[in-house]
């Protein structure tokens, strides 16, 4: 798909139009989410979401391919592939840690203001190490306290709510940042592959200042 976009349409309007598929899936996702990972909507979301990060990917590496010799083909590939692979490493480890911060807050409100849940309760229970865990698992830890069935069944609704509205907040934010990224994508070649000077499509030798220059 992308390589046909990108015989008609020059590199920023399709990274541009990419990352604004990416925030419309993380979008619909945040709207549509569940606490059901097979709900069609939540599906179409994925879909679209692997879309939108599948074109930007392709993008990327066939302009950094069209912008150095042949010769360099391997060498591109490489450091296109570690800084992907650093980059995605990366903003899963900050995406969870700021799901994870929201989901704390989130319960330690709910917890604060609820009737039902007394301190002396709560004060049982590990809310300093909040993280995403199933009913189940939180019916295990909350068993192990003087919770009594009506609390734990409390507990237990307060952690689905947590969950869901972390989710939902984290996937809005991440959408946010794809329309950031709108910015920066706008500074990618506006150039078509028919417009890429011969001296870097045919891979022949130039220097440093002439194939800056052509990449320009």
């Amino acid at each position: 798909m992308v390589a046909t976009l990108y015989k008609r349409y020059p590199p920023h309007r399709i990274g541009r139009v990419g990352f604004v598929v990416v925030a419309a899936g993380l979008t619909l996702l945040a709207f549509t989410i569940r606490n059901d990972w097979e709900q069609f909507f939540v599906i179409v979301g994925l879909i679209i979401l692997g879309l939108g990060q599948g074109a930007i990917v392709a993008l990327v590496f066939n302009t950094l391919l069209s912008a150095a010799p042949k010769r360099l083909a391997g060498d591109v590939g490489a450091w296109r592939g570690l800084v992907h692979n650093i980059s995605g490493s990366v903003g899963i480890a900050v995406a969870s840690v700021f799901a994870v911060g929201i989901l704390g807050s989130i319960i330690a409100a709910s917890v604060a203001s609820s009737p039902t849940l007394p301190p002396e309760l709560t004060a049982q229970v590990p809310l300093d190490s909040v993280n995403f865990v199933t009913n189940d698992q939180l019916e295990t830890v909350l068993g192990q306290t003087s919770a009594t069935p009506d609390q734990i069944a409390e507990g237990i609704a307060i952690n689905e709510d947590a969950r869901l509205r972390a989710l939902q907040i984290s996937l809005l934010g991440l959408a946010g940042i794809a329309l950031l990224a709108i910015i920066p994508a706008g500074r990618m070649p506006d150039y078509l592959p028919g417009d890429i000077p011969a001296v870097l499509s045919s891979g022949t030798e130039t220097d440093d200042a002439d194939l800056d220059k052509s990449a320009h």
